[in-house]
């Protein structure tokens, strides 16, 4: 029997998922079995209603070899494994003569753990020996949660927190889990034979295709010790989103509270004098956090380095010393000793890499108005440690709706460590950019309208002519609206204003969870919602209920973001534009994100309109637009007025 062609494939899993085949979708699936074939790396921009995922999964699963996928989105991680593969796999399994097997693997916090549920979490002396299972009254919301995890731990065949629906808070499910430094470990433990975090590792043994995210893909290649099983070919789905979510793994912290518990833990568990001199450094670090100013050191103070310098000792002698002192009132010894392991280890490995002062890294102390002041440190960049750990011996595929920023693909590649297009030589990954376009006519589905006339916005005051202009397009939009804001500040200021205003209902992000206020949004038409950064890119609202996305500014990083303003300033120190590389580059992906949520299907019709006249008049402006879809732009107010009007009126006529 001949080989079944790729066209072919792909035909049936299309059929199956019953979608359309899009030329986008043909062109990306032949340049990834490409790739695939020849152990090469592509770059794929692939507009909203493409069919990515197919245009991936096809030639990865017809390939043969084990294939890993990271996304960065629980959504699009359940759509591949709830819906695109489980159709795949029975479309092509006639074709292939095989059956290909797939599953999901996540950190091992994700799952519940039945040691932490049966046995209780380990307790310290301070907060009272107690089980927290009886601690927690039936009726507090507590107590409710985890009795409904102790039926839900008796159905549940993965254990995994995503399949919990209702969802659990933090609180609740940090009494049945464990990081996998906490863990026992499946042969020190007593339920190790039914841990579901071992058995998700087991399946993703067997499996032809692994499903996972962005943040165990970022500690697999961070930490050395491999999370992932072997696989010659990696998806990085939804790719726009793996710089900072790396950057988060690589990221540590210092609080006063996260110091006092591992001194709570491990005093117990070690001798008198190593239990004082952690407490004594703990209280050393506290004294100082509680005059921290918010802010980058770029160079560590003496008194910081000296508090620092005390943990890590303190933290050393502890570590060394947890084998060998039992307390014969501790209960469940060994879960208490890798409770306090951990949270030591962890103290000691941060305090260390501070005082090292690495200039790859850096540090800066932030203050939260509820948790008090931390001490944070994370790497300058990771595009070196990407372009080690990622493209090696292994084809990887990266993908998005948004990778093409000013115009090509060399903004997105140099911040995972690759060099620009078409250059080749030792060390440097060779690759290709594809952008196979989107379904969907922009120019004639949508308007991109700059408000030039508007005052140029500064940090701080109100922009009064910016909120009439606000009222005016989301009255001649009949409600409609999608209000991106550059801070839950402005989002506020906004909604307040025009409630006040306007009779159109404003929903306001943080006044409800996220997904019922996206719920609420499409179900009325003359709704708006309001808010910031996870609306920018987390919101699929096809049809007439989403037909004005406004941004209030081009959403640049805050001047005083620390570690934004250093990647800048390392930009320039080596003789590159710091502003382009970084300020500019972080604007676009966001407003290209944004700009993608006005037209979700082919039918949609409306206006992005951005309220910052920078946009049309600075320099940079012209490389922002080149980010966006190619909508027909304009600065003329009074055309979008109308515009606006006329969408409203043949939504309206329609009985939307």
């Amino acid at each position: 029997m001949t080989k079944p062609s790729l066209p072919e494939l792909l035909h049936a899993a299309v059929t199956a998922v019953g979608g359309v085949e899009r030329p986008g979708q043909v062109a990306m699936a032949e340049a990834v079995a490409e790739a695939v074939d020849d152990g090469s790396h592509l770059l794929v921009q692939a507009g909203t209603g493409t069919g990515k995922s197919l245009g991936y999964l096809v030639p990865a699963v017809a390939h043969g070899e084990r294939v890993v996928i990271a996304t960065a989105t629980l959504a699009l991680q359940r759509q591949l494994v709830e819906r695109d593969l489980p159709r795949t796999v029975d479309a092509l399994h006639p074709l292939l003569r095989r059956r290909p097997e797939f599953a999901m693997l996540k950190g091992r916090s994700n799952y519940l753990c039945l040691h932490r549920l049966h046995e209780g979490v380990p307790q310290e002396e301070e907060e009272g020996l107690f089980d927290p299972f009886e601690a927690a009254t039936p009726t507090s919301k507590l107590g409710q949660d985890l009795l409904r995890l102790r039926d839900w731990a008796d159905e549940t065949e993965t254990g995994d927190r995503d399949a919990l629906t209702p969802g659990i808070s933090d609180r609740a499910w940090s009494q049945v889990s464990v990081s996998s430094r906490e863990c026992l470990g499946a042969s020190k433990c007593a339920y190790g034979a039914e841990c579901f975090a071992e058995m998700a590792r087991e399946r993703a043994k067997l499996a032809d295709v692994v499903v996972t995210n962005h943040a165990l893909l970022a500690i697999d290649a961070i930490e050395g010790a491999p999370v992932l099983p072997p696989h010659e070919v990696l998806v990085i789905d939804e790719a726009h989103e793996l710089v900072s979510r790396v950057t988060g793994a690589a990221t540590g912290e210092l609080t006063p509270g996260q110091v006092n518990r591992a001194v709570r833990r491990a005093a117990r568990l070690v001798n008198e004098k190593s239990a004082d001199s952690l407490q004594t450094a703990a209280e050393g670090f506290e004294r100082l956090m509680e005059l921290a100013l918010p802010g980058r050191l770029e160079e560590i103070p003496e008194d910081l380095s000296y508090a620092l310098l005390a943990l890590r000792d303190a933290a050393r002698t502890v570590i060394s010393g947890l084998g060998s002192t039992r307390d014969k009132s501790v209960q469940d010894e060994d879960a208490v000793r890798k409770q306090a392991l951990a949270s030591v280890e962890n103290i000691h490995d941060v305090a260390e890499r501070i005082t090292q002062a690495s200039e790859y890294d850096v540090v800066w102390y932030e203050r939260h108005d509820r948790f008090g002041a931390s001490l944070r440190v994370a790497p300058m960049n990771v595009s070196g440690l990407l372009r080690e750990k990622l493209f090696h011996e292994r084809s990887v595929v990266l993908t998005s709706a948004t990778l093409k920023l000013g115009g090509d693909f060399n903004g997105v590649g140099a911040s995972m460590g690759l060099s620009p297009e078409g250059i080749e030589g030792e060390d440097v990954p060779p690759w290709k950019g594809l952008d196979v376009g989107s379904p969907f006519d922009y120019p004639k589905q949508g308007i991109l309208y700059v408000a030039r006339h508007l005052t140029t916005p500064g940090r701080e005051g109100s922009r009064t002519d910016m909120m009439d202009e606000l009222a005016e397009l989301v009255e001649a939009a009949g409600g409609r609206t999608l209000g991106l804001f550059s801070s839950m500040r402005a989002a506020q200021a906004a909604a307040e204003e025009l409630r006040g205003r306007l009779d159109h209902p404003i929903l306001l992000q943080g006044e409800e969870t996220l997904g019922e206020l996206i719920k609420s949004f499409a179900a009325d038409s003359r709704t708006c919602l309001f808010g910031t950064l996870s609306l920018w890119q987390g919101v699929d609202v096809p049809g007439p209920s989403c037909q004005l996305v406004i941004m209030d500014r081009i959403p640049f990083p805050r001047p005083d973001d620390p570690l934004m303003s250093a990647r800048q300033k390392a930009v320039e120190q080596s003789g590159g534009n710091g502003f382009m590389a970084v300020a500019a580059t972080h604007a676009a992906l966001l407003m290209a994100q944004g700009a993608g949520r006005l037209v979700r299907a082919t039918g949609d019709r409306g206006v992005v309109a951005v309220l910052d006249p920078r946009l049309a008049n600075a320099r940079y402006g012209s490389f922002l637009r080149a980010s966006l879809p190619d909508f027909w732009y304009t600065t003329d107010r009074n055309q979008v007025r109308r515009s606006l009007a006329a969408i409203d009126s043949l939504a309206q006529a329609d009985g939307a």
